[in-house]
């Protein structure tokens, strides 16, 4: 686009650093201490973006070879009748299988696994969130998520969507366990998109 093009010329003679449009820029990151941490929650959003981003690394601290999920949470909102998610996923080892699910009930959407406390010492999963259109207040708040993790040859990716049914800007964004917590190292970053 030639007129973002003279943007960042314009803004280069003037000294100033305007990123392109379409990039990324880091709006909060959070890094789990010892003790681990029950949830992370990103606050003071700003409106100024068009759609965020959250990646991340994580491990469940439950002690037992159970996956968890994630619970994803909007400005605090704990109704069990704003939330609504879709996910598909793949696992295993030797054997693959595949599986899907769906939820309309939650105090959040739940979603993607994480990998337990107990696997593959030093093993994170890693996801991508896109939360699209967060500042929009003409219409509800949708989500895409990417992840996956591996515990030594056997493991999972997934594939999710999510549906908040509220018109209100988003500005704060938790994201919790579902039964456990986060455990040391795990990486919370929130990025804004501008494009």
């Amino acid at each position: 686009m030639w007129w973002a093009q003279l943007l960042n010329t314009i803004s280069g003679l003037l000294g100033v650093v305007t990123p392109p449009i379409g990039d990324y820029e880091s709006i909060q990151t959070h890094v789990v201490g010892a003790g681990g941490q029950a949830s992370v929650t990103f606050t003071s959003i700003p409106s100024t973006y068009k759609h965020l981003q959250i990646r991340g690394i994580w491990k469940d601290n439950r002690p037992t070879f159970t996956y968890d999920n994630v619970v994803i949470q909007y400005n605090g909102d704990t109704s069990t009748t704003t939330y609504a998610a879709h996910q598909a996923e793949g696992s295993g080892s030797g054997t693959p299988a595949a599986a899907a699910f769906t939820s309309s009930s939650g105090t959040g959407i739940a979603y993607p696994q994480t990998i337990p406390n107990n696997s593959v010492a030093s093993t994170f999963g890693a996801f991508v969130i896109d939360v699209l259109d967060y500042a929009n207040t003409n219409k509800y708040k949708t989500n895409l998520v990417l992840s996956g993790f591996d515990t030594n040859g056997a493991g999972r990716v997934s594939v999710a969507s999510g549906l908040w049914m509220n018109t209100n800007a988003i500005t704060s964004i938790t994201l919790a366990g579902f039964n456990g917590s986060w455990s040391q190292y795990s990486h919370f970053a929130l990025y804004g998109s501008r494009g």
